[in-house]
């Protein structure tokens, strides 16, 4: 394959990706960021406790993957339901994956033993045990 045929199947592949997200607006590139801060981050941490391991990664970029299907999903519902006019649905939802995959990330940086603000770690504290007790 010459360069510029790969050239044209990654244009073609961002084009298509970025048809079906909804365009490469600020709120996908700040998504894509954290998707990317927070598997790296969580690399770091299976690194530190020495327990990386492929098939977990492979889960965890599975993972992400389906949270761009998710994404896509709200900008193919804001189209039918709206006829285009306005986003709601798919920047309420990358609205809720930024938040988890930042709290993620804070969660590895404190593994990491990145020093946190006191109140960013209480409030890490507090949603994990929220979220303990819907897993009950």
């Amino acid at each position: 394959m010459k360069i510029t045929e790969v050239s044209l199947v990654f244009a073609l592949l961002g084009g298509v990706l970025g048809q079906m997200l909804g365009g490469f607006d600020g709120f996908l590139q700040c998504l894509i960021a954290f998707v990317v801060m927070d598997y790296l981050t969580g690399v770091l941490c299976a690194l530190q406790k020495k327990k990386l391991s492929s098939a977990q990664g492979f889960r965890g970029i599975l993972k992400k993957i389906l949270i761009f299907m998710v994404v896509g999903m709200g900008h193919l519902l804001d189209i039918t339901l709206l006829g285009g006019a306005g986003a709601p649905l798919r920047v309420a939802m990358i609205g809720f994956y930024l938040s988890n995959e930042g709290l993620s990330i804070l969660e590895n940086l404190g593994r990491l033993g990145v020093p946190l603000p006191k109140r960013l770690e209480a409030v890490i504290r507090e949603l994990g045990e929220e979220e303990e007790k819907h897993k009950e």
